[in-house]
């Protein structure tokens, strides 16, 4: 297969990749443009070892990473709607990291390969991220867990990234009585509580009350992907990996926020 047939499906994802790396349409579209340029200057440059879709990507970020202007500081970039300041903030590196894995979807070690990091230095970049988010999208969380040592480590964890843990729910009454008493910005909610209540239950008497976004961490993640009902955005399965948990907060947070914000800016 030609290299031109194995490029152009994967150029509308990029674009989109592109235009949230730059912030804007028409600065994406310059750098996918530099990428085809390259290629054409010299195509064994594409990796045709790799997946299509890997190997584009990879090739983007070599063109990318090279540009000097891609690494100017904030306060030097001209005034932008408050959700693309958000991401524009986290610094380059730490947001391609991010968003390949929040956006684009692709796992932390293709991710890696993609910007030529080993995992180790992936994850030290997945974890600045989220620390970087966690000063601009710093929330109240609500955890609620029956367990106190899972309760303890996710509240050190949350407290980690800057967000303020409002309180641990043990039970449904419990839970729904905390959230509607504090308003959290977040829940992490386990599945099964310590009185044989359900925490799913518990968020769904919450999402009566307000809309807030919710990680459910659950050893049987298997009862919520029944494709019975709507399925969490957001879950992981327990025994969770530190890494995997602030990645998600900060998705959800992230995403959440630049939502609302992008709502506000089109009134």
């Amino acid at each position: 297969m030609s290299i031109t047939a194995l490029i152009a499906p994967q150029l509308p994802l990029l674009r989109r990749y592109a235009r949230a790396l730059s912030g804007s349409q028409a600065s994406g579209d310059s750098h996918v443009v530099a990428m085809l340029e390259q290629l054409i200057a010299d195509p064994e440059g594409f990796d045709q070892s790799l997946d299509p879709r890997l190997g584009v990507y990879k090739l983007f970020s070599s063109v990318w990473n090279a540009n000097p202007m891609n690494y100017i500081k904030v306060d030097e970039l001209s005034e932008r709607p408050a959700a693309d300041r958000r991401l524009d903030a986290i610094t380059p590196l730490p947001r391609q990291a991010f968003l390949l894995t929040a956006m684009e979807g692709f796992s932390p070690f293709d991710a890696s390969r993609i910007l030529d990091v080993g995992p180790e230095a992936f994850s030290a970049l997945l974890s600045e991220a989220a620390r970087q988010i966690g000063e601009q999208v710093a929330s109240r969380v609500l955890v609620i867990e029956d367990e106190p040592l899972i309760a303890m480590d996710l509240e050190g964890l949350v407290e980690g990234l800057g967000h303020t843990v409002v309180g641990n729910a043990r039970t449904r009454d419990e839970a729904v009585a905390m959230a509607r008493r504090e308003r959290p910005g977040l829940i992490l909610a386990d599945i099964r509580l310590a009185d044989g209540s359900s925490g799913l239950d518990a968020v769904n008497d919450i999402l009566t009350s307000f809309e807030v976004p919710v990680i459910f961490i659950t050893a049987y993640p298997e009862s919520l992907l029944t494709g019975e009902r709507p399925e969490p955005t957001f879950l992981i399965a327990k025994p969770f990996r530190e890494e995997m948990v602030k990645a998600v907060i900060s998705q959800a947070l992230f995403f959440d926020k630049v939502a609302s914000l992008r709502l506000k800016d089109s009134a």
